[in-house]
């Protein structure tokens, strides 16, 4: 595929999914509501993220301590 098509593929995609996102609770009602699910996804991902940076920092210490 050529580079060109696939940046404007890829821009497509990523504006479409935005307005959907956005626009989805007011399509079709609170069950198919986008942006709050993506907004837990993104909170909880982020709660993740930080427990693993912390356990990657203990564990970081704990082998400094062997030396």
């Amino acid at each position: 595929m050529n580079k060109y098509t696939e940046i404007l593929f890829g821009l497509i995609l990523i504006l479409g999914t935005f307005l959907i996102g956005w626009y989805s609770g007011n399509w079709w009602g609170e069950f198919w509501n986008f942006r709050s699910a993506a907004w837990i996804v993104l909170k909880g991902g982020l709660a993740w993220g930080i427990f693993f940076m912390g356990l990657l920092f203990l564990l970081l210490g704990i082998s400094d301590l062997k030396n």
